[in-house]
């Protein structure tokens, strides 16, 4: 008996700060989602609820409760916060009209910004913009960008562009939605790429410090990789805006969140993702 009550007061925490979308809206979705994973883990029914919140703190607060024994997260969210919270990557999402990885895009005015040291007295907006690490190391990799360059989030983006074409020093970095939408723009004339990411997940679903037994990690993993293929898989996904899950296949220099016992095979981070579908 306290197997399956330890097991009822489990929760998904979905957590994504700077997209759209508020709690309510999203929870119908979030609920549908954690049946159709439970069922697919063969886990008992009603043995995990979910929850959605659209802001970092809101999400770090709830992925604090005991109950929290999962995080799904955009990767920005997990390099900030895995050592934090001990996160222990099992899934990584295929995302539909992204893919299992995506493309950062640095946006500047044009002919203000030529190399990193350009970014001297800049301040870098986006809605990734709550993980300083993310942006300055991940996102921007390629390039040593000059201490005291500022990092800030934003919530609307398209004003956020304005600015950068007006010529404030400003840049922005966009996710690959928001960068395939540049030239539909009215002043994209004013915009220039300076650079991009290497290929980063999009989302992650990771273990919360430990808090799934090993077993149990194990069999919500290879649920979630099922997800997807199965015939009434389609509404569950479709409405996150989801085609399945992969492995995870994460940078060499990502996070590490947790050595535990729930993680997943040592050779999963090594195995190639397959390709995105279109």
């Amino acid at each position: 008996m306290s197997i399956l009550l330890a097991a009822a007061a489990s929760t998904l925490v979905f957590c994504a700060p700077g997209y759209p979308g508020g709690a309510g809206d999203a929870q119908p979705y979030v609920d549908e989602f954690a049946k159709a994973a439970v069922a697919a883990a063969g886990w008992p029914a009603g043995s995990l609820s979910a929850v959605y919140d659209p802001t970092e703190q809101g999400g770090l607060a709830k992925l604090g409760t005991a109950d929290a024994v999962l995080a799904f997260v955009p990767f920005a969210f997990y390099v900030e916060h895995a050592a934090q919270l001990h996160l222990t990557p099992l899934a990584q999402a295929d995302v539909v009209g992204v893919g299992t990885k995506e493309k950062w895009t640095l946006v500047a005015k044009t002919g203000r910004v030529t190399g990193a040291a350009s970014l001297a007295g800049y301040t870098i907006v986006s809605v990734a913009g709550y993980s300083p690490q993310f942006v300055l190391h991940s996102a921007l990799s390629a390039w040593q960008v000059p201490p005291g360059v500022k990092v800030e989030p934003v919530g609307q983006i398209l004003s956020a562009l304005r600015r950068v074409a007006s010529g404030e020093q400003t840049a922005a970095l966009l996710d690959q939605t928001q960068a395939a939408a540049l030239p539909t723009l009215p002043f994209a004339g004013d915009l220039k790429v300076a650079v991009q990411s290497p290929e980063l997940p999009v989302a992650i679903i990771a273990v919360v410090d430990n808090r799934l037994p090993a077993a149990r990690a194990k069999a919500f993993q290879a649920g979630l990789l099922k997800l997807g293929k199965g015939a009434g898989d389609a509404d569950s996904l479709g409405s996150l805006k989801l085609h399945g899950f992969v492995m995870p296949d994460l940078p060499a220099d990502a996070p590490k969140g947790s050595a535990s016992t729930a993680a997943p095979p040592p050779t999963a981070g090594k195995r190639p993702v397959g390709k995105a579908k279109p």
